[in-house]
């Protein structure tokens, strides 16, 4: 620990009298003489020849100051890596997200990040699960969710719109629903928790109750048995997006999506501090996620504009 008579010593030096030294530290000019005198009795030697006019500095203090002007320095600069660590990437960082999302939206850009912060080791946890942060030691989760749990800091990256889909194959052979009740003859497709689906059409919505044709835990089996042609399912965008833009799924009822308040968050533990890996990561999920292609318009717009969809889903 940095001797606080030191500091005083040099300032002392720096500011040609006790008094004005006394003032740039916040002490009575009392409290400083006091204290010179206790450093130089505990080094045993005089530093200052003190006179009612001027302070001499002593060949003893004037070597002692040098001295103390490099431990002073040292400290600052110590002190200044010390700030740019704490500004600068660094440390463990464990990251939580959806298994689909995470395995097609921040696996492929990780390289970014690890490029741009070199000091982070980086650990990427993909689970459909909704994990305590806290209690497993997750400093980032990504989450699409409507609610945030309390104690969590939510950051906002983009819209999940959902919209029903299926292969050209399915509608082909068990034909295209024109109502939302008519859905319930067909073959449905969800995982587990995923029921009942809510619709919304304006102001109209319904819900589904869904008894799905294969059961499943997982989203992305629900995914790969609709592009297979099993049976209609609720998908995000961002999850069959280029599905629907390649024609490999179609849009079912499009005037019938999942409501609005599901989104895409970044969120962390609420803290006084927080890391700067932290708000890395999350800036860089900012830079890179491009939800610009996850649009109900855009994905009706293609079918639309899609003869053999129009044969088929119309």
């Amino acid at each position: 620990m940095l001797d606080p008579d030191y500091v005083l010593f040099a300032q002392v030096i720096e500011a040609g009298s006790l008094s004005a030294a006394a003032r740039a530290l916040g002490i009575s000019p009392a409290m400083a003489s006091k204290r010179l005198a206790r450093l130089e009795a505990r080094l045993g030697v005089r530093l200052i020849q003190r006179t009612t006019r001027r302070l001499a500095v002593t060949d003893a203090g004037e070597r002692f100051h040098a001295d103390v002007v490099g431990i002073l320095r040292d400290v600052a600069a110590a002190e200044a890596r010390v700030a740019g660590l704490r500004d600068e990437p660094a440390g463990a960082l464990r990251v939580s997200a959806p298994t689909s999302f995470g395995r097609l939206h921040i696996a492929p850009r990780l390289h970014d990040f690890l490029r741009v912060a070199p000091g982070v080791s980086l650990e990427l946890l993909l689970d459909d699960a909704n994990v305590d942060l806290v209690a497993a030691r997750v400093d980032v989760a990504v989450r699409i969710a409507r609610e945030i749990p309390p104690g969590l800091t939510a950051h906002r990256l983009a819209d999940s719109p959902r919209l029903l889909c299926a292969a050209p194959t399915y509608l082909a052979d068990y034909g295209t629903p024109r109502t939302p009740a008519e859905l319930t003859r067909h073959r449905l497709l969800a995982a587990d928790g995923q029921s009942p689906w809510r619709l919304v059409n304006g102001r109209r919505s319904v819900a589904i109750d869904v008894q799905s044709h294969v059961r499943t835990n997982s989203s992305e089996i629900v995914r790969e048995l609709a592009l297979s042609g099993v049976g209609i399912a609720l998908r995000s965008l961002w999850d069959v997006g280029e599905a629907l833009a390649a024609g490999r799924l179609v849009p079912v009822l499009p005037d019938w999506q999942g409501p609005s308040d599901l989104a895409i968050h970044a969120l962390h533990p609420r803290a006084p501090a927080v890391p700067a890996a932290v708000t890395a990561f999350i800036g860089f999920l900012r830079r890179t996620l491009d939800p610009a292609p996850w649009s109900v318009a855009g994905a009706t717009r293609d079918r639309d504009s899609d003869p053999t969809a129009n044969a088929i889903g119309a």
